[in-house]
């Protein structure tokens, strides 16, 4: 782990000597790191947030007060994670198998949830693994994601469903000049559609 030069880590967090956090990362009160995770640098972990063994995160993500971050989730370069967020690894979960008998380790295989570069995960939102969110993509506040999101794409409700575009600003996209063009309004980037899918269009 860094020098306390490199990282944040208040007294009340408990961070594994085993976690590895990038420098200028900064742990918060009542939060958990635990074993094997790997932080990025750069990376904020709110009050009373869980970050699970094993989990990877990439540079300059920000996971906030309260969110449960279970392994093996993977979070790419700049992922958003809000408030109360809940990111699962238990397909078909129980506490007890068949017979009655207490689960243990080797009772189930844990799966996670893959969230892409830039994607942003509003409060309180669920992702129920494995799913994997596209880069750039945004979840609303409140949605409970049982599908793969592609990227650029604004999902909500319960199940999540695409309701729109977004672009690299966060801004949702307003449509152009043709049924295929989409534009953001912030920085004036255009985007394609097709078949169900966004790209951006360089310049």
């Amino acid at each position: 782990m860094p020098s306390p030069t490199d990282v944040r880590i208040v007294d009340s967090a408990d961070v594994s000597p085993e976690a590895k956090i990038g420098a200028g990362s900064s742990i918060w009160h009542l939060a958990q790191v635990r074993e094997d995770a790997q932080l990025g640098e750069n990376c904020i972990v709110g009050r009373g947030a869980y970050i699970g063994t094993g989990v990877i995160m990439g540079d300059n993500c920000k996971v906030q007060n309260y969110a449960l971050v279970y392994e093996p989730a993977k979070l790419g370069d700049g992922v958003f994670i809000g408030p109360a967020v809940v990111l699962t690894n238990d397909t078909y979960p129980r506490a007890i198998n068949a017979d009655g008998t207490i689960k243990s380790a080797h009772d189930w295989e844990p799966v996670g949830v893959t969230i892409e570069r830039g994607a942003a995960i509003g409060a309180r939102a669920t992702c129920v693994a494995p799913v994997t969110i596209g880069a750039w993509a945004t979840v609303a506040a409140g949605a409970v994601v049982v599908k793969d999101v592609p990227a650029y794409a604004l999902v909500a409700g319960v199940p999540a469903r695409r309701i729109g575009w977004v672009g690299e600003s966060g801004v949702p996209l307003v449509a152009g000049d043709d049924a295929k063009t989409w534009v953001c309004p912030s920085t004036g980037a255009h985007y394609i559609e097709t078949d169900g899918t966004l790209i951006k269009e360089t310049v």
